[in-house]
């Protein structure tokens, strides 16, 4: 069980909340979470990809040249692999990537990853009320209240909703990635050096993500 700090838009601590969520056990939390990384990564992909055999090609119905007496090497179409513009032998074709998980096994390691970051783990007021308009150097400033070297650091910003005016003041930072807790993944929170999240959408978490304690 962790204790973070709750810290409001001005970077005071105004309370604390506990992360106690339950995670895999010692001795197969790390590899849990790699299979939901490599799950995620490897479903991503869209497998779209596609050459296109000698059949496939246009053109080539016609032979090029008679079979005999040309002193030249037989050739029957002009879209053979040895031909330029010719068919590829076999080259990539669309394919399905995916691997399986079953939904308690996702949320156990969402869990892990999570509690795993605690040291790096912000919590934070909703703070959508202090942005009036989109502003990315307000938020910049906010960040940076909150310990963050923005220069050098990347974030993950978990609301419990989209917010229109922060997401368009995060927008044009590179370093920093909005989600809402509805999309926590695996990837986003072990890819960033600080995971920022307020305390509805940590509640949130706590009541969707939550489960029973992994032996």
């Amino acid at each position: 069980m962790a204790t973070c700090v709750v810290k409001d838009w001005q970077g005071n601590q105004t309370t604390e909340v506990e992360l106690d969520l339950p995670v895999a056990s010692e001795a197969t939390a790390a590899h849990l979470v790699y299979l939901a990384f490599k799950r995620q990564m490897t479903n991503s992909r869209q497998g779209t990809v596609s050459t296109l055999t000698r059949g496939e090609v246009r053109g080539g119905g016609r032979k090029p040249w008679k079979q005999k007496g040309t002193g030249r090497a037989r050739a029957g179409s002009t879209r053979s692999p040895l031909w330029r513009k010719g068919g590829v032998v076999f080259g990539p074709k669309p394919r399905e990537f995916e691997i399986k998980m079953n939904r308690k096994e996702r949320r156990l390691a969402l869990r892990t990853a999570l509690q795993s970051r605690v040291e790096d783990l912000i919590v934070v007021n909703e703070f959508e009320t202090e942005l009036a308009r989109p502003k990315t150097k307000e938020i910049v400033q906010a960040f940076q209240r909150w310990g963050i070297d923005m220069q050098a650091q990347s974030v993950l910003l978990i609301l419990a909703e989209k917010q229109t005016n922060t997401y368009l003041s995060a927008r044009n930072l590179a370093n920093v990635k909005v989600i809402t807790a509805q999309n926590l993944n695996v990837r986003d929170i072990l890819a960033n050096d600080w995971v920022v999240v307020t305390g509805t959408a940590l509640d949130f978490i706590k009541q969707t993500f939550g489960g029973e304690q992994h032996e």
